[in-house]
């Protein structure tokens, strides 16, 4: 077997100068572009990059006062221009923001809480009333800052915006001091979806060379602009429409909720959004309830989180012309390991290939050394060989928050060990199979539940997120699995009858009274599958 070289295909081409933290290259790039639009929501805000340079300072005046020596800051908000500016704002003190899931229940909540050691968490009185939780500790209300922001902050912070030079602001803000690369930029809370959350430690090094490998690869146009539906607790939403946006010189609409393709489609419409960054369910809604002309601006078309299905690929190429970027990542890799890209890719070896490959989430953007492990032993195996997915590069992170034996499990020798299955092929193009802990163990078989959610939704023409499988034990066969799904236009003995007719082997077949109907299948705030209501959906159920 070849050796596994811990060297990526594509070496990363050196940071610009001024990327020795994200605070001095946000500073940098809004320096630069000046007038240009810069941050949008869906309540109405539109500033420009000058205006939210200023915003920034002053609401980094103010907070300097109110948060202390404290360290992590918790921020409590859904994606728009207060929320972002809160985060470069809370970055430029030298603390660090950890934005907190809006979608979960309090036990989770206040165990996050408790992990970041979070004192302090900065929200808005109008977002508690529509989240299901409120966050253990002081709370600084959106509403009420502005009454604490006095005559000095507001011209301490005009000159920090218009006038200082770089060295002054170094001065004064304690962000562009002691600039290491270790140094943390976020803790991002890993989903849920099928347990309790880990603190993910991202450093500036691992955002700023993710989203220069994302820039290297894919190649963002000079007037890109965004669409920003993903919240900044999700490590893409963190890493990509929060802070590449700020310091690449792009433009970004955001809006709370991606179930609201009203909405979304008015951003669209009325944006230069050309870049439309989203999960593949999230598309889907968009794609079914939007007209053709409110995409008039969107000219590439970026889906990860999930596998994207080959039908929804094709109804967005009919429809809008574009071929869909597939994407990949993972939060502990600050997240993106690899894209898709609509141009031609020189591989290491000087071979031209297509950037694109059906069925694959791409190839690594660069930086990034990829491999495949034997999931028992932990060897690695041989180019096209099917096994757990391992990354290395600047991408991975830290580690987990006070957790080092989960640490040193998930790294070993520098590699990140996922628990995702799939292969990689001779030029370099990763293909998911399924994660490894999305396997149920029926009579000694590992049986994978997307394999079976895959088959049972194309039996029904049904589209994403609308049926899920999960498993639960089973005196005889030690698990089986069970079948959620919206309203099918069979009933589950013609759909088992079916599966017997294909070639899907008999024990990964459901039994008919397996299945459970819901009105819809729960989604997380990041656009995945909540497999862990699903799990209680089913117990509950007790089928």
């Amino acid at each position: 077997m070849p050796t596994i070289s811990d060297k990526p295909d594509i070496a990363l081409p050196p940071l610009p100068k001024t990327w020795k933290s994200l605070g001095r290259a946000f500073l940098d790039m809004h320096g630069k572009m000046g007038k240009m639009p810069c941050l949008v929501d869906s309540s109405g805000a539109r500033l420009d990059y000058r205006e939210t340079l200023l915003r920034t300072m002053v609401l980094a005046r103010a907070l300097k006062r109110e948060l202390g020596d404290e360290k992590y800051i918790g921020i409590y908000l859904p994606p728009c221009a207060p929320a972002a500016i809160v985060n470069f704002a809370v970055t430029l003190l030298g603390k660090v923001p950890v934005n907190l899931n809006y979608t979960i229940g309090k036990e989770v909540l206040d165990s996050c809480v408790k992990l970041a050691e979070i004192k302090t968490t900065i929200t808005s009185d109008k977002a508690l009333l529509k989240f299901p939780a409120k966050p253990e500790g002081r709370l600084i209300s959106l509403e009420k800052l502005p009454a604490r922001i006095t005559k000095a902050d507001k011209g301490i912070g005009f000159f920090l915006a218009r006038f200082a030079p770089m060295w002054l602001r170094s001065l004064m803000l304690p962000g562009l001091q002691n600039e290491k690369p270790d140094n943390i930029a976020t803790i991002i809370f890993t989903s849920g979806s099928t347990g309790i959350p880990k603190g993910v430690v991202l450093t500036h090094h691992n955002v700023l060379t993710n989203i220069w490998g994302v820039e290297t690869h894919l190649g963002l146009e000079n007037d890109t602009g965004m669409l920003g539906i993903l919240p900044f607790f999700h490590s893409f939403g963190f890493t990509v429409t929060l802070w590449a946006v700020q310091i690449l010189g792009k433009m970004v609409a955001l809006h709370h909720n991606p179930l609201e393709s009203r909405t979304i489609g008015k951003l669209l419409e009325q944006n230069p959004v050309s870049l439309l960054v989203a999960t593949p369910t999230f598309m889907g809604n968009y794609i079914q309830r939007l007209e053709k002309k409110q995409f008039v601006n969107v000219r590439r078309v970026l889906l990860g989180a999930e596998k994207l299905p080959q039908d929804l690929s094709d109804t967005i190429m009919s429809i809008l012309n574009i071929k869909t970027i597939e994407g990949y990542g993972c939060t502990e890799l600050s997240p993106v390991v690899s894209l898709n890209v609509d141009h031609s890719l020189i591989k290491g070896n000087g071979k031209e290939v297509d950037g694109m490959r059906t069925g694959s989430v791409g190839r690594p953007i660069p930086g990034t050394a990829s491999k495949t492990v034997d999931p028992e032993t932990g060897k690695d195996l041989a180019a096209g060989e099917t096994g757990l997915l391992a990354f290395k590069g600047p991408n991975v992170m830290k580690g987990y928050l006070h957790n080092e034996k989960a640490t040193a499990e998930a790294i070993v020798d520098g590699w990140y060990i996922t628990g995702d299955i799939g292969r990689i092929d001779e030029d370099g193009f990763i293909f998911i199979t399924d994660r490894l802990a999305r396997f149920a163990k029926i009579g000694g078989e590992m049986v994978p539940m997307k394999g079976v959610e895959d088959a049972i939704r194309t039996i029904c023409e049904l589209p994403p997120n609308s049926v899920a499988v999960v498993k639960l034990p089973d005196k005889t066969r030690g698990e089986r699995v069970v079948v959620v799904h919206v309203p099918i236009p069979m009933s589950p003995r013609e759909v088992v009858d079916k599966l017997n007719q294909s070639s899907m082997p008999k024990l990964w077949i459901p039994d008919s009274r397996s299945f459970i109907e819901v009105e819809t299948i729960p989604i997380l705030g990041s656009g995945k599958t909540d497999y862990k209501g699903i799990e209680l959906i089913a117990e509950s159920a007790a089928v």
